[in-house]
């Protein structure tokens, strides 16, 4: 991003020419207008369309839908990219079209020749299966990071309509646009992206996947609060709104050491495996005070026969347990005690928040 832009531009991540480009920034920082702009120069450049994806159905359908070019055609650029040709973009059954108004302020266009794109959702992907999408050389998928659950095998069910979507094709960039709202992520996960905690802003990085030229390209975009005049309206002690004012990773707070104890003092001590990194879980006794401490292991995990780990990995060794909230044993009763009373503490805010993420994967499972 230029220092010198307001908004976000694809001119960085474009020059990487990667066929899976994933921007992730603040909220309200052009992303999304850039990608739908792109994709209307595309159309009017060469009459191929775009594929506007969300994970829900409702983000997709009547007024949510109308309301997502609103920006581009608010700011006029679409008249002048058209060269006066459209004045606006508009929706309907599912389908964007370039249109212009007629006296009564109604919308016309042509519903082939002005059939700028499709949406869809991966929480109803199946009925899209049967079409042909052949003119669909741009995908967009908007907020693909959300703080709140995951489809059961999202990525996956992703995949599938990206498969839907291209065919036999290999002309199509897909866009994946995400706000710094949760650094876990099943996508980073299930496409080797695995240095997103070690991103700082403004950059970006290029995975590259076997001989067949994959690329993936990752760009954590600029600050650009000190050109927003109203940040004051967000100058409250709270580091979640960074991600409003500046674009840094959603926190919530979380409840940090209560106190100091020695080593004598931990009476147990088993592990959380979760989003590629270790946790230490020690259960501690200070006088008559019993709480659960977790922070991150910094050396490798020797994997003891007694060492008891939970993972979401599936494993059939009686250390092994893939939900916290599942225990298979007194001990593990004892364990979950301590969550379902409000006794855990964190190391930090991230620790907490990735914990907090592993919660609730147990909790749907």
């Amino acid at each position: 991003m230029d220092k010198k832009e307001k908004h976000y531009s694809l001119s960085k991540i474009k020059a990487k020419k990667a066929i899976y480009n994933i921007i992730i920034g603040e909220r309200s920082n052009g992303k999304t207008y850039a990608t739908l702009e792109e994709s209307f120069k595309e159309f009017i450049r060469t009459g191929k369309q775009m594929a506007y994806i969300r994970r829900w159905k409702e983000d997709v359908i009547g007024k949510r839908a109308s309301q997502v070019w609103y920006g581009v055609n608010s700011s006029g650029k679409i008249k002048t990219i058209s060269n006066g040709k459209y004045e606006s973009v508009c929706y309907k059954n599912g389908k964007f079209f370039a249109c212009n108004f007629d006296k009564d302020g109604k919308p016309f266009y042509n519903d082939k020749e002005d059939c700028l794109g499709y949406t869809f959702a991966l929480s109803d992907s199946e009925h899209d299966k049967s079409t042909n999408y052949e003119d669909i050389t741009t995908i967009i998928f908007d907020e693909f990071l959300t703080r709140q659950l995951y489809l059961v095998d999202e990525f996956v069910t992703f995949m599938n309509v990206l498969s839907t979507i291209i065919r036999r094709r290999t002309d199509v960039k897909i866009y994946m646009l995400g706000n710094t709202v949760n650094k876990f992520s099943p996508y980073f996960k299930e496409m080797g992206i695995k240095h997103i905690n070690q991103m700082e802003q403004g950059t970006i990085d290029v995975y590259k996947y076997g001989a067949q030229g994959l690329t993936v390209a990752v760009e954590y975009c600029s600050d650009l609060s000190k050109q927003k005049k109203n940040n004051f309206y967000f100058a409250f002690d709270n580091p979640k709104l960074n991600m409003i004012t500046g674009g840094a990773w959603e926190l919530d707070i979380y409840p940090h050491l209560p106190m100091k104890y020695k080593p004598k003092d931990i009476k147990f001590t088993y592990y959380i495996e979760f989003n590629e990194l270790t946790f230490t879980c020690e259960v501690i006794r200070v006088g008559n005070v019993w709480f659960t401490y977790i922070h991150e292991k910094t050396t490798e995990l020797l994997r003891k026969s007694k060492d008891l780990i939970y993972t979401l990995d599936k494993r059939p060794e009686l250390m092994y347990n893939s939900n916290i909230m599942k225990p298979m044993n007194k001990l593990q009763e004892r364990l979950y005690w301590f969550f379902i009373h409000d006794r855990v503490y964190y190391q930090n805010n991230e620790v907490g928040d990735t914990i907090a993420n592993y919660l609730k994967i147990c909790k749907r499972g």
